[in-house]
């Protein structure tokens, strides 16, 4: 597939139907190619906002070894769209890589209060090198690569037992 076949493939994914781009991300996933640097490229000529954030999330599990990845996370953070600008910081807090703060940090007085929220997690994430942290409140675990993320597992147990401490 040429690189121009490939670009078209991966615009089909500024959709605002989920079924659809997942029906083209699946195509992608089987190309073996470097799937980042085409999200990075793409990013900006992408009209829809799910279509932006579809880009964004795919990256995430990458952005521990794509610079690509890493950089689409910079980029998105100035989306106009908070759950793109969510997925960004995601991508950011994943990759652990302190160069990514003072990114984040003009987000801290962004206009928008769950973007405010979502840089601060993804700083704190990075300080203490623990991308669990960025999902705190809202799982127990973060495992975005199963066969390299550690995995640390809080059980119900665990949770019975710091209740009756209290």
């Amino acid at each position: 597939m040429s690189k121009d076949d490939i670009s078209e493939l991966i615009k089909k994914l500024d959709s605002t139907r989920f079924s659809e781009q997942e029906t083209y991300w699946e195509e992608i996933k089987k190309l073996n190619i470097d799937i980042p640097k085409y999200f990075l490229e793409a990013y900006p000529t992408f009209k829809k906002w799910q279509g932006r954030l579809h880009l964004v999330f795919s990256c995430i599990k990458y952005a521990r070894t794509s610079e690509s990845a890493f950089q689409l996370g910079i980029k998105a953070l100035s989306d106009n769209a908070t759950l793109v600008r969510y997925r960004a910081a995601s991508v950011l807090a994943y990759s652990l890589r302190k160069d990514a703060i003072p990114y984040l940090r003009e987000n801290l007085n962004h206009h928008d209060n769950e973007s405010q929220k979502d840089a601060e997690r993804a700083i704190k994430a990075i300080m203490n090198q623990n991308h669990h942290i960025f999902m705190q409140d809202r799982a127990d675990t973060w495992i975005v690569n199963p066969e390299t993320d550690e995995k640390r597992q809080i059980g119900i147990f665990d949770r019975i037992k710091k209740i009756i401490k209290k």
